[in-house]
């Protein structure tokens, strides 16, 4: 009967130093719910309660408040400040972080639907930005015609900015006139 005592304690020692390095590591995914993150852990915990190792609830409380993704950093940090860690219970705990998943669901949503919308109107204008890419502006393609007709266009205004004169006049000895202003239009 001793021996067989000793067997069992010796397995139950053995699975109960496993699950501590398992709760040890544990961590929080990052696409993991608050909700799944906590049932996670208390298992892990009520199984090294049931190998007989003596967890109070503040060191699952801790446990978990050290463990949460970078999301969580700013109700953790008011957690651990606004609140005595001791006194605080796993289900206070729980459903402060809740709240907090709810609002940070509900934030994405909103910014998603946003990103939608924009994109759905940019699609109906028919326009994708300024500047960039073909279509509109003045885009960089890859097509040698473009560049050569540039060039081209560039040395032949050359060309004419030396036979006219700065202003596109003729250069002679007289001034030049000046633009007839009559038909002028503001636009304000």
């Amino acid at each position: 009967m001793r021996k067989k005592y000793q067997g069992n304690a010796k397995a139950k020692r053995m699975q109960l130093q496993a699950l501590r390095t398992e709760f040890e590591t544990l961590r929080m995914k990052s696409s993991e719910s608050v909700t799944d993150y906590f049932a996670r852990t208390m298992a892990i915990a009520n199984k090294m309660r049931i190998h007989g190792e003596n967890l109070k609830d503040v060191t699952i409380v801790e446990k978990i408040l050290r463990s949460m993704t970078t999301k969580f950093n700013f109700v953790v940090c008011c957690i651990e400040e606004s609140k005595d860690i001791d006194a605080i219970s796993i289900d206070e705990l729980q459903s402060s972080l809740l709240v907090h998943e709810q609002k940070i669901n509900q934030q994405e949503k909103k910014e998603q639907a946003l990103v939608a919308s924009v994109e759905s109107h940019s699609i109906w204008r028919g326009d994708r930005g300024r500047g960039r890419g073909r279509g509109r502006g003045r885009g960089r393609g890859n097509n040698d015609r473009g560049k050569q007709q540039q060039q081209y266009q560039h040395q032949e205004n050359q060309f004419q900015e030396r036979r006219r004169g700065r202003g596109g006049h003729q250069l002679t000895n007289q001034r030049p006139k000046s633009a007839d202003k009559s038909n002028v239009e503001c636009y304000m």
